[in-house]
């Protein structure tokens, strides 16, 4: 099982050399799932499809949870409307699966985003990553198609999650965003 203690958050930009291995990674992943079902050129077509500055406050954010000095997930988000924020790039190393650091990085991510003054989260996921399906549906997300349908009719699978309560909460405590790139440790 993961030590917490030695588990931090960095917030930075997709263009650090730290966040390759996530990049790296999840090419491999989409590529190993969907081939070129989305794309003639495959996964890396998604991975460059939006600017790094898309992921950059005040708007957006990118952050890397790091594990003594190595990647091992992070995840993004992005303006969807002025209410919204839209969630990218969830991942955790595939070898340190099934510890619950998707669900460590989608709370920081979500609690990120109040911070920013979000106070809805907006996502999609492939119809081939039931994992991902779970990890949202079992945190409270609500299914924005009929779940009992076979997924490939959708292609991509929405999810909401309203967090106006983290917005209240953080507002409270005066928890502001970090600074850019900034080692936090919310374990």
């Amino acid at each position: 099982m993961a030590k917490d203690m030695s588990d931090t958050f960095l917030y930075t930009t997709p263009l650090d050399p730290r966040a390759k291995p996530l990049i790296d990674e999840l090419i491999v992943e989409y590529d190993s799932r969907y081939g070129n079902y989305f794309s003639e050129e495959g996964a890396a077509a998604e991975m460059n499809r939006y600017p790094a500055e898309a992921f950059a406050p005040p708007h957006g954010n990118f952050v890397l949870l790091i594990r003594n000095g190595e990647t091992i997930g992070g995840g993004a988000f992005k303006h969807y409307d002025d209410h919204t924020a839209e969630f990218k790039r969830i991942w955790t190393r595939s070898d340190l699966r099934r510890q619950g650091l998707a669900r460590k990085v989608l709370f920081e991510l979500e609690a990120q985003a109040a911070r920013q003054g979000y106070s809805r989260i907006y996502l999609t996921t492939g119809f081939r990553q039931p994992e991902a399906v779970g990890l949202y549906l079992t945190n409270g997300y609500t299914a924005l198609f009929d779940v009992e349908a076979d997924p490939e009719v959708y292609k991509t699978l929405p999810f909401e999650k309203h967090i106006t309560h983290l917005v209240a909460s953080l507002a409270l405590l005066g928890d502001a965003p970090p600074s850019q790139p900034q080692a936090v440790n919310h374990a």
